[in-house]
C-alpha cells in the first residue's frame, strides 16, 4: 500500500429541502388552512478517526465528497426527510485545514485534529430545511401562498495531513539500521537493504514489554543535511515524529569507525532537529550505536565509553545494539520503557 499523507479533497454538504406551500382540501370543512410542512436538513459532512487505517490513500482517489440534500416538505403538514450525513473515515494523527476557495484570495487555517478512534470533527453543516406556509399565518395573512427556500449547505476545501501517532521514533542517518532495528523490535516488516534510502516512507510497529506494557514506534526514513528545509523529502518526515514522547538516535557502527565520525553524524541530525523545532531536542532519551556486531565486542566497548564521556552526550543515555545478533535489544526495551515512565 502506498504511504499518502497528505491530500487535498473539498466536501460539499447538502442543501435544506424546500417548503411546501399546501392548503387543506377535506370534506365536510369549509374553510381549509395552509398546512405546507418543512422541508428537511441537508447532510452535515464529518471526519471520523479510523484506527485501522495508517495512510490517506482512499482520499487521493476521491477528491470530492458531496452530502445529499434534504427531502421537501409536503401537506397535512408533512416535514421532509433529513438527509443522512456523510462520514469520511481518516487515520488518527490527521490535521485538518481549511483552504480559501479556488482562485480567491486567503490564508488557510488549521480546523482540528483527529487523534483518537472514532472521534469526529464536521467539516461542512448542510443547510436547514425552509418553512412551509403553515409557518406564516397570522391574523391579518389567514392564507400565505409563499414558503421559504431550503438553505444552502456549506462547501469547503481542505487539506489533510497526516502526522504518525506514536511513542517513540528512530531517527539518525541513512543505513543507521532503522529498518532493522524495528523489524527486530516489533512485527513490522519494513524493506532492509545494504543502501541508503531503503525506507521512503514511515513505518508502525508495537514492541512488546512484559506481559501487559505495549509501545508503538516509528521509523523515520533516514535524515540528512537541511532536511528542514526540505533537502530528501526532510520536512515531511520531520513533522511525523512531533506527537512522539521520546527519540532514539541511531548511529551506524559499520558506517562510522570511531568518535570523531559518530559524534560528525549525531551533530548532522541534531542540528536538523533543533532548526526544524526545539522542543524535539528534548525529547531525544537514547543515543543507540548499532550494528555492534561489525567490529570486535572490544573495540565496540571501548568506543561506547569513549563516546558516552562526550559532553554532547550530557543527559543522554548511551546504548549499544546489534540487531542481527540480539546483543544489549533487551537493555534497549527497558531504556524505552522508563523513558516513557518520565515523560509521563
Amino acid at each position: 500500500m502506498r504511504f499518502i499523507d497528505e491530500v487535498e479533497i473539498e466536501v460539499e454538504a447538502g442543501d435544506g429541502g424546500n417548503g411546501c406551500v399546501s392548503f387543506r382540501r377535506e370534506k365536510f370543512i369549509p374553510k381549509g388552512g395552509p398546512d405546507g410542512g418543512d422541508g428537511g436538513r441537508g447532510g452535515d459532512v464529518i471526519l471520523v478517526g479510523d484506527g485501522q487505517k495508517g495512510t490517506l490513500l482512499d482520499l487521493r482517489y476521491q477528491r470530492l465528497y458531496r452530502a445529499r440534500k434534504g427531502g421537501n416538505g409536503a401537506g397535512k403538514n408533512r416535514t421532509g426527510a433529513a438527509s443522512d450525513d456523510i462520514m469520511i473515515p481518516v487515520p488518527l494523527g490527521t490535521e485538518v485545514w481549511f483552504l480559501p476557495p479556488e482562485g480567491e484570495p486567503g490564508e488557510a487555517f488549521m480546523g482540528g485534529e483527529i487523534l483518537s478512534d472514532g472521534a469526529t470533527l464536521p467539516v461542512a453543516k448542510g443547510g436547514r430545511g425552509g418553512k412551509g406556509n403553515a409557518h406564516f399565518t397570522s391574523s391579518t395573512n389567514r392564507t400565505p401562498r409563499f414558503a421559504q427556500p431550503g438553505e444552502t449547505g456549506e462547501s469547503v476545501r481542505l487539506k489533510l495531513i497526516l502526522k504518525m501517532i506514536a511513542e517513540v521514533a528512530l531517527i539518525g542517518l541513512p543505513n543507521a539500521g532503522k529498518s532493522t532495528m524495528i523489524s527486530t523490535l516489533s512485527a513490522a516488516r519494513p524493506k532492509v537493504a545494504a543502501y541508503p534510502f531503503t525506507t521512503l516512507q514511515p513505518h508502525l510497529g508495537i514492541m512488546q514489554v512484559g506481559d501487559y506494557q505495549q509501545i508503538v514506534i516509528a521509523d523515520i526514513p533516514g535524515l540528512v543535511s537541511d532536511a528542514h528545509l526540505g533537502t530528501g523529502l526532510g520536512t515531511r518526515f520531520l513533522r511525523h515524529i512531533e506527537r512522539t514522547k521520546t527519540l532514539v538516535h541511531l548511529l551506524s557502527l559499520a558506517e562510522h569507525r570511531d568518535c570523531p565520525a559518530l559524534l560528525k553524524a549525531y551533530a548532522v541530525v541534531s542540528r536538523e532537529l533543533r532548526l526544524y523545532s526545539e522542543k524535539l531536542i528534548d525529547r531525544e532519551k537514547l543515543v543507540v550505536l548499532t550494528q555492534a556486531d561489525t567490529m570486535a565486542k572490544t573495540q565496540a566497548l571501548e568506543l561506547l565509553a569513549e563516546f558516552s564521556r562526550m559532553p554532547e552526550m550530557a543527559g543522554r543515555k548511551v546504548l549499544l545494539v546489534s540487531s542481527a545478533t540480539g546483543y544489549g535489544l533487551e537493555e534497549l526495551k527497558r531504556g524505552l520503557a522508563d523513558g516513557l515512565k518520565l515523560c509521563e
